[in-house]
């Protein structure tokens, strides 16, 4: 798959951080994102746990060097 320079799909860092505080967009995003990236078990688990820690978590890696948080490379 595609790479991606920063997340979301290379959008600007504001507008990321934007979209990143919103918790529905955060959801759908960072699922899409690992999907795009072909990270499937990654996905699932932003699936499971997506609307708690992995939510704050990615908010402030969002806000400190533009990405997502990684927590699952497979």
């Amino acid at each position: 798959m595609a790479k991606y320079g920063k997340d979301y799909f290379g959008w600007n860092r504001v507008l990321s951080i934007i979209l990143a505080i919103i918790p529905v967009t955060s959801f759908i995003l960072g699922f899409v994102t690992r999907i795009a990236e072909g990270k499937i078990v990654a996905a699932l688990v932003r699936i499971i746990l997506g609307w708690n820690i992995i939510w704050i978590v990615d908010l402030v890696m969002m806000i400190i060097n533009g990405q997502i948080w990684r927590l699952i490379n497979c």
